[in-house]
């Protein structure tokens, strides 16, 4: 009854139209640059493009991401009003991207949330979904490296799609779920197999929490500015290799079905991130299985939300 019901609500979602026609595109960034002291909120101006400084359109705004969307709408029409203006961009080359979100309350994590990567592992496909989380110390930015810990052998890649919780709430309902989002970002969901499928009793998060081993970004792309994010082209290359490829639309459970599963248990707040899944085509399914080594360079990428690029050290 329960796997019908949810099959009736994803039907139901699926019907519907997408809520938000994209707006000209909202990309917010955290960033540094020499000329400024510390970490500062900023427009990327299209993918790839230069920075806007919000802080600098105006002073009165917080400078880290977290702040800026517990204070919601305000600041959302402020970065709106700056979107509209013809504001000084800094080159890209002058600026340092950090992650979109740092220090979050939470990382959740989803596994094995895309039907193509069920069939790649030859087991069914989840009935509801399987819930794990990566510890905040993990998330780096977006062109950050790597690094291989001396206590695995076995790092491989996967491509996420990350969604930005953007309000608080606690048993949310799927048709509700929307209201409760920021946005979207890329995510690298680095993973020590060894640790995760044979060592600490099984259990997944020490192998997918060590430093490092969740890149994000390189913006947080407001969910107003995509059409659809469960219809986006999502790939992984290694030194260029197109390694993993696919969409979103294989997701088992869409973002208003994770939103609603997940705040059953734990209460959301702005500034979480979902990571929801990895489609096939991971290094330890391979015949014979390949994982990363020094010097790699992994290039994560998801239509409409960009590219982000780590060397492997």
């Amino acid at each position: 009854m329960l796997v019908s019901c949810r099959r009736l609500l994803t039907a139901l979602l699926q019907a519907q139209k997408w809520p938000f026609q994209p707006s000209r595109n909202m990309r917010l960034v955290q960033f540094q640059a020499p000329h400024l002291m510390g970490p500062h909120l900023g427009l990327e101006s299209g993918n790839g493009g230069g920075v806007i400084n919000l802080n600098a359109f105006d002073p009165t705004l917080p400078k880290t991401m977290m702040e800026f969307l517990e204070q919601g709408e305000a600041t959302l029409s402020v970065a709106r009003r700056a979107l509209a203006a013809q504001l000084p961009v800094l080159p890209r080359s002058e600026v340092t991207f950090l992650a979109p979100v740092t220090r979050p309350d939470k990382v959740v994590c989803v596994g094995m949330n895309y039907v193509d990567h069920c069939k790649e592992q030859n087991v069914p496909v989840p009935k509801e979904p399987i819930i794990f989380s990566k510890f905040a110390s993990s998330i780096v930015g977006p062109y950050d490296e790597v690094i291989l810990p001396p206590l695995s052998q076995k790092v491989d890649w996967e491509v996420e799609l990350a969604v930005i919780i953007g309000r608080k709430g606690k048993h949310i309902k799927a048709t509700d779920a929307m209201a409760h989002v920021a946005g979207f970002t890329v995510a690298h969901d680095v993973s020590a197999r060894d640790w995760q499928m044979g060592r600490n009793g099984k259990q997944w998060l020490l192998g997918k929490t060590f430093d490092t081993f969740c890149p994000l970004g390189p913006a947080l792309v407001t969910k107003d500015s995509i059409a659809d994010p469960h219809n986006l082209k999502i790939c992984c290359r290694v030194n260029g290799e197109v390694v993993q490829s696919s969409n979103t639309n294989q997701m088992v459970f869409k973002t208003e079905e994770l939103i609603a599963w997940v705040s059953q248990f734990v209460t959301l707040y702005p500034g979480d991130v979902i990571l929801t899944g990895t489609p096939p085509g991971v290094g330890v399914f391979r015949k014979p299985p390949v994982f990363l080594k020094k010097g790699d360079e992994v290039q994560c990428e998801i239509e409409e939300l960009g590219v982000i690029i780590n060397k492997v050290v």
